[in-house]
């Protein structure tokens, strides 16, 4: 009987480990925009999740397509010569499982050369709410993405 009682509590206690390492590596795969402008891959190093660029919309400048542009409004001049595709964009976000969130990130928006703070739900419409802020999450702006 003891061995029963110990191989169950063992049981329940890899299957809590496996359900919370599902639950908070929901966010990994490709996701596109709701609005077709930006596809992103979320991926995870050690315990921190990240995103990087895999394609965007080129139409506002024909002369400059996606494959080719570069990070030209970044405030570090050594880095504006880096290409826009592949560019990691968030980085250091970690899942709070009681918020059920991904917190304490920062996202760069290669469009102004700026970087904020950031966080990540999932609505109940399995898009992925990416919430880029200073200092206060009601100051800042969202982005809503699908999974592909």
């Amino acid at each position: 009987m003891k061995h029963g009682f110990s191989g169950l509590l063992s049981f329940f206690v890899f299957t809590a480990a496996i359900t919370a390492q599902t639950k908070q590596d929901r966010i990994l795969g490709i996701w596109m925009s709701t609005e077709n402008k930006l596809m992103v891959e979320v991926y995870k190093v050690n315990n921190s999740f990240k995103a990087k660029v895999l394609w965007f919309n080129d139409t506002d400048d024909k002369s400059k397509p996606y494959t080719i542009r570069t990070d030209e409004k970044n405030p570090d001049h050594s880095l504006r010569n880096r290409k826009l595709l592949g560019l990691e964009v968030l980085h250091g976000l970690t899942y709070n499982a009681e918020e059920d969130k991904w917190e304490n990130g920062r996202i760069y928006d290669a469009k102004s050369g700026k970087t904020w703070d950031a966080s990540i739900a999932i609505t109940d419409e399995h898009l992925l709410k990416v919430r880029g802020f200073w200092h206060f999450e009601f100051f800042g702006e969202t982005m809503k993405f699908k999974r592909i």
